[in-house]
């Protein structure tokens, strides 16, 4: 008999929740950067583990919305909390536990599914400082099972599969086997793009940018051609993004190219643009378009 089910990751902005899901299935899936609300959309990743199959729902960091895009991620948030069979809480272990936690704490108990606390960036405390933050996780949800875990290393995540694993209701898998998610490729790779960006303009563009794929061909085997727009509200963010002489776009370029490479396994010929859509983070239609919420 097989099982299979959904499994929550939610937590504040910059916990680790895409760093995690992309160290368990073991291929990188979510962007990851320092900057907190990186992750837009809701992002699955598929583990199967003998005759278990998780699927993994990274979502956007729980926020107040403040215009048309936040307002789109926190109900992006709460439909995919209702569909999912487990909640994974992650806390960022440097941090301890906060009101925002506290917050999401609440939603999970009244979502009336089984909660799953991880404390993350535990190779960065002291055994003391461990001890302390184990402590008032485990006050949030007496019913939960904690779990410390640093996902950058890599440690404690095998525990951790395996108690969300013995969770999984009884069911056919979802995925074909060798899925490891259910974006499409011009998703993927737009957010390759974008994460050179926001690794590049990292104090002067934190939110203000986005990226469309807009046309992949293969003219040749061993060859892929992507062209993609990079959405940013002004002239001076343009002039950020594209750089004197033209310099950081050409290394955002280079870096996104090489992840390109890897996602698509073949050379790519990378064509970047820079556009200024004012207020494009509240253009209902343009977020449509983006796919986003």
């Amino acid at each position: 008999m097989t099982s299979s089910g959904f499994v929550a990751l939610a937590g504040r902005p910059n916990v680790g929740k895409s760093t995690f899901i992309n160290a368990v299935v073991g291929e990188k899936i979510a962007i990851v950067s320092d900057r907190p609300q990186t992750t837009r959309r809701a992002i699955r990743g598929v583990v199967a583990s003998g005759a278990c199959q998780m699927v993994l729902v990274d979502l956007p960091g729980v926020q107040r919305p403040r215009d048309a895009l936040t307002a789109r991620m926190a109900h992006r948030v709460q439909q995919e909390l209702e569909g999912s069979d487990v909640a994974l809480l992650m806390l960022n272990g440097e941090q301890g536990v906060g009101p925002g936690d506290r917050f999401i704490a609440g939603t999970l108990a009244d979502a009336s599914m089984p909660v799953t606390i991880a404390v993350n960036k535990v190779d960065r405390l002291s055994k003391g400082s461990l001890m302390t933050v184990l402590h008032e996780a485990a006050e949030l949800d007496p019913g939960a099972d904690v779990f410390p875990i640093s996902a950058r290393r890599g440690s404690g995540l095998q525990e951790l599969v395996e108690h969300l694993s013995s969770l999984m209701p009884e069911g056919p898998f979802m995925f074909s086997e060798g899925s490891v998610s259910d974006q499409p490729l011009e998703l993927r790779l737009a957010e390759l793009v974008r994460e050179a960006v926001i690794r590049r303009t990292f104090q002067e563009l934190p939110h203000a940018v986005e990226v469309l794929v807009e046309e992949i061909e293969r003219p040749r085997d061993g060859l892929a051609r992507v062209r993609a727009l990079i959405w940013v509200e002004s002239e001076s963010q343009k002039a950020i993004v594209v750089g004197a002489g033209g310099r950081m776009i050409k290394a955002i370029g280079t870096a996104a190219r090489r992840e390109a490479e890897r996602e698509l396994g073949c050379q790519v010929h990378l064509d970047l643009s820079v556009r200024v859509r004012r207020d494009w983070r509240g253009d209902e239609g343009l977020l449509d378009r983006l796919g986003i919420g």
